[in-house]
Parts: structure tokens; C-alpha cells; sequence
């Protein structure tokens, strides 16, 4: 398989530069090996070339090599460390939305139907979208997790739904989710 091979030549200080590229190669998913270096998919070759132009305009350098692996055990452990890394972040996320839909079954448990209530689960729920918008992005090998987060989240979105129609109807609100017209 191919890959991305991005090797940074990054001054020792300040340490600022480097650590930017540390987020970045982690927030676009990049497998970090040692020293540096990092294993990108191909598919971000547009995020790397923008990163080099960036380095470049701050007196650095870097090099980036399109490889193939011809080990077929070295691929499949580099596919397992990219979906080990996305795993545990859907595992976290599944966690937090847990912890939503518990917090959602207390609140209508003790029917506490307050506006302030809703307008604080729809933050948290939008909140856990763009988490998991974050990770769907940089998740580029398809991790086994990847569905039951997606699946955890269309949950908490359903169970918004169904406390925001309660709090509507115990505040004496007509709502409907129809617009005019349908």
C-alpha cells in the first residue's frame, strides 16, 4: 500500500513551531513513528503540501516521500495503529454520549422540563457533532468504532428531540418541527 512519509526538519527552538506541527499531524490523524516522523494516507497529500509551504515561510524544511510498503505485515499493522488511535478517541466519545443520554433520562426522571435545561443539552449535543465531525475527519481507515459513535450520536439527537418536544409541552409552547407549508 501507499503511504505519505513526512519528515519535519524543525529548528530545536523555539519549541513552538514544533509543537504546531505535533497538533497538526495528530488533528489530521497522521501516525507519529519515532523522532518525528510521520505516516500520513495519501489522500492528505493537500494538507502536507500546505504545511510544507507554511514551514517553509517560517525557516524550516521538511521533505515528504510517497511510499510503498511492500511488507504486507508492516501495512496491516500501520492500518491496526491508525484505527487503534481513532478507536480510542469513538471510545471517548461513546463515553460522553452515554453520559448525555444518562443525564437526559435523570432530568426527564425527575421531569425537570426547563427551557435552561434544553438550551444546555442542545450545546452539549452540538458539541459531541462537531467532536465526532473532528474524528470522522481524520479517521482515514474507516476505525471498527467509527459506526457505533455514529450510531451513539443519532441517539442523543433523538433523545433532544424527544426532551425538547417534553419541555414544550410542559412550558405550554406550540412547537413543531414542521415548517409552515409542509
Amino acid at each position: 500500500m501507499e503511504w505519505l512519509l513526512f519528515l519535519p526538519q524543525l529548528p530545536a527552538s523555539p519549541s513552538t513551531l514544533r509543537v504546531m506541527v505535533w497538533r497538526l499531524m495528530r488533528d489530521a490523524g497522521a501516525l507519529g513513528l519515532k523522532n518525528g516522523v510521520w505516516i500520513l494516507h495519501p489522500s492528505q497529500v493537500a494538507f502536507v503540501d500546505k504545511l510544507e509551504s507554511y514551514l517553509k515561510e517560517h525557516g524550516a524544511d521538511s521533505y515528504c516521500l510517497h511510499i510503498i510498503v511492500q511488507d504486507p505485515d508492516e501495512n496491516e499493522n500501520i492500518l491496526l495503529r491508525l484505527q487503534e488511535e481513532r478507536d480510542e478517541e469513538y471510545r471517548e466519545f461513546c463515553e460522553k454520549c452515554g453520559a448525555l443520554k444518562a443525564e437526559l433520562r435523570k432530568e426527564i426522571s425527575v421531569e425537570k422540563f426547563t427551557f435552561a435545561e434544553l438550551e444546555e443539552t442542545e450545546e452539549e449535543v452540538q458539541k459531541l457533532q462537531a467532536w465526532l465531525t473532528k474524528i470522522r475527519r481524520r479517521d482515514v481507515v474507516d476505525a471498527p468504532l467509527a459506526s457505533q459513535a455514529q450510531q451513539d450520536m443519532k441517539q442523543c439527537q433523538q433523545g433532544l428531540a424527544e426532551f425538547a418536544q417534553q419541555v414544550y409541552h410542559r412550558q405550554g409552547v406550540q412547537h413543531s418541527s414542521r415548517r409552515e407549508g409542509d
